[in-house]
């Protein structure tokens, strides 16, 4: 197929969520880091009016017109993430072009480090070549690609995060307003993701079971818009009227956007010790109360907390397997990384990837 000899670059990284798990779809508090693993795109015209994508990570091709994406269904293969950010930018009236994009990826599928939103956005530059967007206003129609398409009930931090992370920075985003502060890593401590390597197949199931869930137990809080809305003694009193699984996911939810909230009082202040202190809380809590941990991400965990010059770990993602994150001393990452390899292969006979993770840029166009 010719095309011109043109090619643009577009780059969109990955994320991991620092603490402020499941808060999201629930109005709530979360606290990203964009990372330096991502997704990226090369685009390129085509003269035939199609949409041309392949990948790196997956054999084949696969071509569909243009005329065909708006009316498409989903697929059931990685080319969703991207037709269906097709599909919003088509319903914004952009004209879709003739296009390949060539997509290769650094995020590990399936580790809970967002590799479906950086091809999402990064997707999404390069459909809307030329096409001003706010960067809000981009996360949002990746947001709106995953719900609507690919049928994820989502919030915005992945989307959120991918397009807005900047570099030696973690991102305090409140999920109702949609605006976010800036929040400095302290420089006595690196942010190091294990990742599992297992993905239990129940977790796009689960994760719409807990959407449900939060949606019975604020049920119980007339005019309330969301969970974030509801305190913890508000919650307490009404415990006795609300189903024991819908009252531990509220409990979860209202106490994660606590611990959020006082994990930034710590960044700010530089006291390692707490923030630490509150990624095992909410590992705790993501453990029994909103049971989205499995086996090898709570071993993992308790594996880590017996390292020295590891402050904090917890699992970070939807769970039911990928990755946790953890912060460590400078000096001590690399007996970290030796260390809780060789604990969590000894019980489980996995050897982990192990990433360290500089908070890096957001999206943007490369060349």
């Amino acid at each position: 197929m010719a095309r011109t000899s043109r090619i643009k670059h577009y780059h969109a990284p990955g994320r991991v969520n620092l603490i402020g798990e499941h808060t999201d779809y629930n109005g709530g508090f979360v606290m990203p880091i964009a990372i330096a693993m991502g997704t990226d795109i090369r685009a390129s015209e085509v003269k035939k009016p199609v949409l041309h994508l392949t990948s790196a990570q997956y054999p084949g091709e696969m071509i569909f017109p243009l005329e065909a994406i708006p009316s498409m269904k989903k697929t059931g293969a990685w080319v969703d993430y991207v037709l269906g950010v097709a599909k919003e930018v088509a319903a914004l009236g952009v004209e879709l072009r003739p296009m390949k994009l060539e997509v290769s990826s650094t995020v590990p599928t399936g580790s809970g480090l967002s590799s479906s939103a950086a091809l999402e956005v990064s997707s999404a530059l390069a459909l809307l070549d030329g096409w001003e967007l706010t960067k809000l206003d981009l996360a949002k129609l990746c947001q709106r690609a995953e719900r609507n398409f690919v049928g994820m009930p989502c919030g915005i931090m992945d989307q959120y995060a991918s397009v807005h992370g900047e570099e030696h920075k973690a991102i305090l985003l409140d999920c109702r307003s949609n605006t976010h502060q800036l929040v400095p890593i302290p420089a006595g401590a690196e942010v190091v993701v294990s990742n599992t390597m297992v993905k239990h197949e129940l977790g796009s199931s689960a994760y719409r079971e807990r959407v449900a869930q939060c949606a019975e137990a604020l049920s119980h809080f007339p005019g309330r818009q969301a969970l974030r809305d509801v305190t913890l003694g508000e919650l307490e009193r009404a415990a006795a009227g609300i189903a024991e699984i819908p009252l531990a996911r509220a409990r979860h939810v209202i106490l994660e956007d606590l611990r959020v909230e006082n994990f930034l009082t710590a960044a700010q202040q530089g006291d390692l010790e707490t923030m630490g202190r509150l990624m095992v809380e909410s590992h705790r809590s993501l453990q029994h109360d909103y049971e989205v941990s499995c086996e090898e991400l709570d071993s993992m965990v308790d594996a880590a907390l017996t390292i020295e010059g590891v402050y904090g770990s917890r699992m970070t993602g939807g769970g039911f397997g990928g990755c946790t994150v953890s912060l460590v001393a400078p000096e001590a990452v690399e007996r970290f990384e030796k260390e809780l390899a060789a604990k969590y292969e000894a019980k489980h006979g996995l050897h982990p990837a192990i990433y360290r993770c500089t908070p890096s840029a957001g999206a943007r166009r490369v060349a």
